[in-house]
């Protein structure tokens, strides 16, 4: 009976172990799914890291060649102003040296239509060195309708019902520079 207490004992151990390896083995494998996952989480971590760090550095070079751009494009358009200044001003040289001399005949000139045709001359070729820049006068005929975005209104004069509303007389011009207003023609409109 003692040799079948000890099968049962030893079968019983055996049994224990085998129970033991079995939760150790179940235990090992948990541990081994555990730690395999973590690498899996901490390299995912890591990548998007090493993504998100790429993707600041292209920013900060992407803002940095923009900012690049703005400056230059700052200084290209201050150089283009200055140079179309520059040649606008050498061409109205000719107009001032046209005044001056006409100013130094004007003192010994007695004949007052020479002086008139002399500064018709003179308002010509302003004019027309202006219109080769672009410049261009506001048509404004009595009679014509009042655009607010073309015209500035001074006053108002009382008047015929046909004229009501329209331009009845023009007290400065108005000009274009290409396709944009620089001066409103000044006016007076019927009421």
């Amino acid at each position: 009976m003692a040799k079948k207490k000890e099968k049962k004992e030893t079968l019983k151990n055996k049994e224990q172990e085998s129970a033991q390896d079995v939760l150790e083995a179940t235990e090992n494998a948990e541990n081994e799914e555990m730690t395999a996952e973590e690498t899996v989480e901490l390299s995912t971590e890591e990548k998007l890291k090493i993504e998100l760090n790429e993707a600041k550095d292209k920013y900060l070079r992407l803002y940095s060649e923009f900012e690049n751009f703005r400056r230059r494009t700052a200084k290209e358009r201050l150089e283009l102003t200055k140079v179309a200044t520059s040649d606008l001003v050498v061409d109205l040289l000719a107009v001032i040296d046209d005044f001056e001399r006409a100013q130094a005949a004007n003192e010994k000139q007695e004949d007052i239509e020479a002086v008139k045709e002399g500064f018709e001359l003179i308002n010509s070729k302003l004019f027309k060195t202006l219109e080769t820049r672009g410049l261009k006068v506001m048509d404004t005929e009595k009679g014509a309708d009042f655009d607010a975005e073309l015209h500035e209104a001074i006053t108002q004069f009382p008047g015929d019902e046909e004229l009501k509303g329209k331009i009845v007389d023009t007290v400065e011009k108005g000009y274009y520079l290409g396709d944009k207003v620089v001066r409103f023609a000044k006016v007076v409109i019927g009421a």
